[in-house]
């Protein structure tokens, strides 16, 4: 095996931009989308000229996915302020997307910056555009058994316990018609009140179930009025004048038949949009909190992604109305099972890219493929790993474990280069005019993000008590930042360790045997290879290599004042335990193929969707216009499927190479 520096490579075109997959970067939070949007609008043919998106799981604590932990006080301000954030974006968040992408990267971070240096083959690269569509990058969860999640059946398991037919002719035209008005917020009725003609206890547990069963969001109550009865329908959630209604005998505690699990598993398509967004909208149509969803890896937004998902007590026949409803997703796959899913079960991921355009001979893409089949790529942690922006994410990280928390505070709220909303960059010019967090706070409509979080922490605990007011952003977001760190270290100790030694193991590398490092001595070199050797994360629990790369990562440390033999913070949550990674990675299941295409916006492969709707896979011909690079491979947990894609392409991932390389074909 022969081991490569980074070289230059002239890319014609560069698709490949890389968006954050931990959400503890501070980057704002994307628009959130408004009740009265039934659909999730799908790009022009799903054709959209944007930026790469690539799907790793790194395991994430469900709060994640809800407002997060902040504690009482701060959930509580969360909620005070949903409706101004749901229609509090100004126009000029709408005007920033016109700017130059190219532009605003030029502060960026690039791979060298990372520690992202070396290649394993000898291959000559070649170039090729990533995700030109986001249909042409495909995750396939795979299951804690080994089986690839596939959506594929749309079926209701037949259940005695679910509700009669009649459901679905119960209701008239026109009650169905008032009543989706009511679901999808098109009128100002805050309720819809139906007269049971045959007035029956039956008949009146017919019409709750319909107007349930078909209308998700919704809750019904029965009222007496002038001697008729009637069932009154209305939204459960942010109606205040029908609060009233929420007592002891809460109308959303339907009874559960203790014969069926309480989890409703079902696999969940969707397209261009991440996990947590997910989730937080299935939820806002389910009426739900986001904490009854449970999943075992989070997948990214700018690929077509399929998992599965569990769900506290919702039905299948609920969950599979939401398919007459939302676009870009699709429930299938539903069983009733006794548990939820946890974070890290997954075995990891089966992935489909498309690389278009390719320049790269079919004899250098043979190469290519057959050394990442072969031998693999270096384990670094992807450019998601550090933000976009020209503040790095390990750079908080880094002050944090230094207990700086006045450099903490700055690094997240100062003005700073790069790609930022414009209400971002006005909260930031007024908190480095009045370091007033009031004040800053204002300029923001969207008030999840993390610089918001932080700024009415400090409303709340005042300028001398940083370390309170950074506690209110979600705990997980807070560790993603030190998490960011030790990614940054493990990445420039990987280059530095191949650097020094090749792709061949040495005497004093580590070795895991279970979950136990120990050190490959001498005497035993030849019984492993490089890809059993791993390297640590700095932390309190690990041992380093017992070579030269362990006083590396001493200099390292010392250099950041960072002390390596205590990794023990004064806050516990801070406190770094450390893990171990392996350096190389040799993905699984790969195939690949060549195919010639004339019409960029044709698919080169059918999806899920695609299978389900009968669609003809693509047929290509001998020749094209262009050629495009078709591979499968799957990889385990926490590994990022771009740096496999860089070894193939021998090309920058970075957002700041990729647009420079191309800054006319991105505008």
């Amino acid at each position: 095996m022969e081991m490569t520096e980074m070289t230059g490579v002239s890319l014609k075109r560069g698709a490949l931009v890389v968006e954050d997959n931990d959400s503890g970067v501070p980057v704002e939070e994307t628009k959130k989308q408004k009740l009265s949007e039934c659909s999730l609008t799908k790009g022009q043919d799903g054709l959209q000229n944007d930026f790469l998106s690539i799907s790793e799981d790194v395991p994430r604590p469900p709060d994640t996915v809800s407002t997060g932990k902040g504690g009482k006080n701060s959930e509580a301000q969360l909620e005070d302020e949903e409706e101004e954030e749901e229609d509090g974006l100004s126009e000029e968040c709408e005007e920033e997307e016109s700017e130059s992408f190219a532009d605003m990267m030029k502060h960026g971070l690039t791979e060298a910056d990372v520690g992202i240096t070396k290649f394993v083959s000898s291959h000559q690269g070649f170039s090729g555009i990533l995700k030109e569509r986001y249909s042409d990058f495909v995750v396939h969860e795979i299951g804690k058994d080994g089986r690839i999640s596939h959506l594929n059946d749309l079926s209701i398991p037949v259940d005695e316990e679910d509700p009669s037919e009649d459901i679905f002719t119960v209701l008239t035209a026109e009650e169905k018609q008032r009543l989706e008005e009511l679901q999808l917020f098109k009128n100002k009725e805050t309720s819809v009140a139906i007269e049971v003609i045959e007035d029956t206890k039956e008949k009146r547990t017919i019409i709750h179930q319909a107007i349930k069963s078909l209308f998700p969001g919704l809750e019904t109550k029965t009222e007496d009025r002038e001697g008729k009865k009637y069932i009154v329908a209305y939204h459960a959630a942010g109606k205040k004048a029908l609060a009233k209604v929420r007592t002891a005998a809460d109308p959303r505690k339907h009874s559960w038949p203790k014969s069926r699990g309480s989890y409703c598993h079902f696999v969940l398509y969707k397209e261009n949009k991440d996990t947590m967004d997910a989730i937080n909208v299935l939820s806002k149509y389910l009426r739900v909190k986001p904490n009854i969803f449970s999943y075992m890896g989070t997948k990214d937004k700018r690929a077509i992604t399929v998992q599965e998902i569990a769900v506290l007590k919702i039905t299948a026949q609920r969950l599979a109305h939401l398919n007459k409803c939302l676009m870009n997703f699709k429930l299938g796959n539903f069983s009733y099972q006794k548990n939820p899913l946890k974070l890290g079960e997954l075995q990891g991921n089966h992935f489909t890219v498309v690389l278009r355009n390719i320049t790269g001979t079919d004899d250098q893409v043979q190469q290519a493929m057959n050394s990442l089949k072969e031998i693999g790529f270096i384990n670094y942690y992807g450019m998601q790993r550090f933000g976009t922006t020209a503040v790095p994410t390990y750079q908080v990280g880094r002050a944090i474990l230094q207990n700086s928390w006045t450099e903490v505070m700055d690094l997240i709220l100062k003005p700073r280069s790069g790609a930022e909303k414009g209400y971002l960059v006005k909260c930031r010019e007024e908190w480095a005019k009045t370091k007033d967090p009031t004040a800053a706070l204002r300029k923001l409509p969207v008030k999840r993000c993390v610089e918001g979080q932080l700024l009415r922490g400090l409303s709340k605990y005042g300028m001398k008590n940083i370390v309170s007011a950074f506690g209110i952003i979600p705990r997980n977001n807070r560790l993603m930042y030190i998490h960011s760190y030790q990614s940054y270290v493990w990445n420039n100790m990987v280059s530095k360790r191949i650097e020094d030694y090749g792709l061949k193991p040495v005497p004093g590398d580590l070795v895991l045997k279970g979950a136990t490092a120990t050190y490959i001595e001498e005497d035993d070199v030849n019984n492993y290879s490089i890809h059993d050797v791993v390297m640590p994360l700095p932390g309190f629990d690990v041992i380093y290599p017992k070579h030269k790369i362990q006083e590396a990562y001493r200099e390292m440390l010392t250099a950041d004042n960072l002390d390596i033999d205590n990794m023990r913070h004064k806050i516990r949550d801070y406190s770094l335990s450390g893990a171990y990674r392996k350096i190389i990675i040799r993905p699984q299941n790969v195939s690949w193929e060549v195919v010639a295409y004339d019409d960029p916006k044709i698919p080169l492969f059918n999806t899920d969707v695609d299978n389900l709707e009968g669609k003809t896979p693509p047929v290509f011909a001998s020749e094209g216009k262009y050629r495009a690079l078709k591979m499968d491979f799957s990889l385990p947990p926490s590994t990022y499927a771009t740096m496999a894609i860089r070894e193939v392409l021998k090309m920058d991932t970075s957002i700041k190479n990729q647009t420079q390389l191309n800054t006319t074909w991105l505008r």
